[in-house]
């Protein structure tokens, strides 16, 4: 595999920088990327200092980064013009938030607490959050290298996961999607829910047998420090978090209310 091309001369200051963030595509400047020298792109973009490998330009000079690209639209205003400017009814300042941190644009986080502190702490509106997660085994065959020229056939079980997200509050939807680590491109786009598909790859199965069976894990947790989602119970518990940090209250868990991390479905409500 040839590495991408790069081009003749790194980008000045004054001329064009073209983004591709998560598929969309953002042209600007330098002088905009390194407004917060302290911040991530700050860094990345700084005088002198070398790309890292997954920021080399592509084949049409793009400089990606695989964020959701379509909340660096604000990131990108914010740069520009040096204040917050959201759309009226504007619901997914968790996910910008989120966004924020990942680039350590402090001054935007910093406008983003002082936009929720303005707003007060209004009556919330009422609201429905649905979870639903099943889990199923399957046993995978695969031969394992046990000399040079000794294969043993071996088997072993995987728990394959799948989970429904359905929730009619736009902005803790938005804090699910961030949570999870979901993208514009992964979901259906204004849709009031998206699903999760998962399998942790067992200790036995190695790593090459894994991806080809196309399998993937799940991931939680704030840039720099994400926790592995090995089952149903952590899964919950992420979800439970975030709804109790919206507002809502738990209704109903199913099949048996006294086991609520094992469960299989979960209702929460807002009024």
């Amino acid at each position: 595999i040839s590495p991408p091309p790069v081009p003749s001369s790194p980008p000045s200051f004054g001329g064009p920088v073209t983004l591709n963030v998560g598929g969309t595509l953002y042209s600007t400047t330098l002088e905009t990327l390194t407004r917060f020298p302290d911040s991530m792109l700050g860094a990345m973009f700084r005088a002198g200092t070398p790309m890292t490998p997954n920021l080399n330009p592509e084949g049409g000079g793009h400089y990606f980064i695989d964020r959701d690209g379509k909340a660096f639209r604000h990131i990108l205003n914010f740069l520009r013009l040096g204040r917050l400017d959201l759309p009226l009814g504007y619901g997914e300042t968790a996910l910008l938030r989120a966004e924020a941190d990942f680039y350590q644009i402090r001054p935007l986080l910093d406008a983003l607490r002082e936009l929720e502190a303005s707003r007060g702490t209004p009556a919330p509106t009422a609201a429905l959050l649905h979870a639903d997660v099943d889990s199923s085994p399957r046993l995978v065959h695969f031969s394992a290298r046990r000399g040079p020229h000794h294969y043993e056939l071996s088997s072993v079980q995987v728990d394959t996961f799948r989970a429904n997200l359905f929730c009619t509050d736009p902005e803790c939807l938005g804090a699910l999607r961030a949570r999870f680590g979901v993208t514009n491109e992964d979901r259906a786009e204004g849709g009031p829910h998206f699903r999760l598909e998962w399998a942790p790859r067992p200790a036995e199965l190695p790593e090459v047998e894994y991806r080809r069976l196309g399998l993937q894990p799940l991931w939680t947790g704030a840039p720099g420090e994400p926790r592995e989602v090995v089952g149903t119970p952590s899964f919950l518990e992420e979800v439970l978090r975030v709804a109790l940090e919206h507002g809502f209250r738990l209704d109903s868990v199913f099949p048996d209310p006294e086991d609520l991390l094992n469960s299989r479905s979960l209702r929460f409500v807002r009024h």
